[in-house]
């Protein structure tokens, strides 16, 4: 796996927690606002995870899986009225962005820019997650989310950066969404 390096300020700097002081909110301060909240998680630490396919190299062996252990997929979007979304589904769904759309009832999907999702998720390509809504919440991102996610008992999700993944419990995700005034859509897909 190559990571994906994005030139910030004359440097590259990639979407894994070596660079996380570069962001508007670092990983150990989101991880530190979830235990301060009495937010159960499990923690794990791996190789920078980019794709559905690289993540599914430390499923069952970093990471534990199976049933009752949900591993998501995440897209920074826009619609042709040039709002923001994050969409977040079961790693496996299949997508198609008009029937995605459609289901949305927004047309004209497009994936965002790194910059735009910088901007409005406060995270870089490769680390996208709901947990960025921590940000989002503040620009005005819209969340969808897979109704999948509400009949497991954990989900997996980045805190922020690509070489750790969280463990959450659906209700304490949603509770976490819901302090910071988020929104979600629930998609029946």
């Amino acid at each position: 796996m190559i990571p994906v390096l994005v030139r910030e300020a004359g440097s590259l700097v990639d979407a894994s927690s070596t660079f996380q002081k570069t962001l508007p909110v670092t990983s150990d301060a989101l991880l530190e606002r979830l235990r301060a909240a009495g937010v159960n998680f499990e923690y794990f630490e791996h190789i920078p995870l980019r794709t559905v396919e690289d993540a599914k190299t430390v499923q069952g062996s970093v990471m534990p899986s199976g049933t009752g252990r949900l591993n998501i997929k995440n897209f920074y979007l826009r619609d042709g009225k040039k709002r923001n979304h994050l969409v977040v589904l079961e790693q496996d769904r299949v997508v198609d962005l008009k029937a995605l759309g459609d289901s949305m009832g927004v047309a004209r999907l497009s994936f965002g820019s790194a910059d735009r999702l910088m901007e409005h998720l406060g995270i870089r390509p490769g680390a996208v997650s709901p947990l960025a809504m921590v940000t989002g919440s503040k620009t005005g991102v819209s969340l969808y989310m897979d109704r999948a996610l509400e009949a497991t008992d954990w989900v997996h999700v980045h805190p922020l950066v690509n070489d750790r993944t969280v463990a959450i419990r659906p209700a304490d995700l949603l509770a976490v969404l819901a302090g910071w005034g988020v929104d979600v859509t629930w998609l029946e897909l």
